[in-house]
């Protein structure tokens, strides 16, 4: 049990045996039910049929909500971005989640990542959705008024970025989150890349 999760991202030997233990002294009804839900996510739970986030249904939460804004498509690497932005409450439009950015080091190029179908949204031809609850929902969301890219800072976002924004500006505007510095943070302790984003991404003062 301890090996096992040490598998998992971000957990070391001390973390693991702390959890083997946990689990060892809790009663066998609550240990089974924690081992029902794994199995139940792992069969259970894909990808929206929309914006891909995680979903054990044809469309996800965020896509079935009719609050959202759809004129708007916020383009994130994966889900966990989305669950990012999402504790924010700032922003209410709707999500597209790549599955990762184009990386040619490690062999990922466009065509393994979800940008056709991110290119047939926005231009106004995205794939038929089946099965979807209370029937087939409309094959083509409002028109995409803005889409923004937010994707990490780092050479393969960026790569991505560019690669996305010349394939998305014939059919809307395009646009991409400010990095800059987080609050509390030091102006010698950041490196020039941050310093450089804090700058580009400047706003007047109210």
């Amino acid at each position: 049990m301890i090996e096992q999760f040490e598998r998992l991202p971000g957990i070391g030997p001390r973390t693991a045996q702390r959890l083997a233990l946990h689990l060892l002294r809790q009663p066998e009804e609550q240990t089974r039910s924690f081992a029902e839900a794994l199995l139940a996510a792992r069969t259970q739970v894909g990808h929206c049929r929309r914006c891909f986030h995680l979903s054990a249904d044809p469309l996800c939460e965020i896509c079935r909500n009719p609050e959202r804004r759809t004129g708007e498509i916020c383009v994130v690497a994966d889900s966990r971005d989305l669950l990012a932005l999402e504790r924010t409450r700032e922003y209410r439009g709707s999500y597209h989640v790549l599955g990762g950015l184009i990386s040619p080091m490690d062999g990922i190029g466009p065509e393994l990542l979800q940008i056709q179908p991110l290119v047939a949204r926005v231009a106004g031809q995205p794939e038929p959705i089946q099965g979807a609850p209370g029937g087939d929902p409309p094959l083509a969301d409002p028109p995409i008024q803005e889409v923004i890219l937010a994707l990490t800072p780092s050479v393969e976002g960026d790569t991505t970025s560019l690669y996305l924004a010349r394939l998305l500006r014939p059919f809307t505007r395009v646009s991409r989150i400010a990095y800059g510095l987080p609050m509390g943070s030091e102006l010698d302790y950041a490196d020039e890349v941050t310093l450089a984003r804090a700058l580009e991404g400047r706003r007047p003062m109210e």
